[in-house]
């Protein structure tokens, strides 16, 4: 039984290890095009090798404790897939993925048992937000027109 549990991490290794390998076959971009930003190929390594720390880390805490058996949540489960069709239509009518994520992550916060309002709702603000800010002035990337990219971007 205890073999079972080193399934998804063997799995995760293999997927983390194929996709190292499928990156390090891209070409290097010319300077031109990516200017003083991370090459194309890099980005999915550097995600794969946290990817292995985060699966070792897994492995050694299931080597230690053996976890517990979890009971199925039916509600909080069904109630993800509702909202992950609700962030798809959203992105639909507004066209703008940064008024979608709030909403629901606000939401998903309190489906799964997020007592305090404020919390979820500044996990709902500040993440998007941060990942925004990330994307903008660090990897100098920029996101698809919409109402609060349009807004942001003039």
């Amino acid at each position: 039984m205890k073999k079972k549990l080193y399934i998804i991490p063997l799995f995760l290794t293999l997927f983390s290890f194929v996709v190292i390998y499928l990156s390090l076959q891209l070409d290097t971009s010319p300077e031109m095009i990516v200017g003083d930003s991370m090459q194309a190929r890099s980005f999915p390594i550097f995600l794969m090798v946290i990817n292995l720390l985060l699966v070792a880390i897994l492995s050694l805490q299931f080597y230690k404790t053996y976890p517990k058996e979890i009971e199925l949540e039916k509600f909080p489960t069904w109630s993800s897939m509702l909202l992950f069709l609700i962030f798809y239509i959203i992105i639909l009518i507004s066209g703008d993925m940064f008024v979608a994520i709030p909403i629901v992550m606000f939401l998903m916060g309190l489906t799964w048992g997020q007592k305090k309002v404020w919390v979820s709702l500044t996990n709902a603000i500040v993440t998007p937000l941060s990942i925004f800010l990330l994307f903008d002035y660090v990897l100098q990337v920029r996101f698809p027109r919409g109402w609060l990219t349009n807004i942001y971007y003039g």
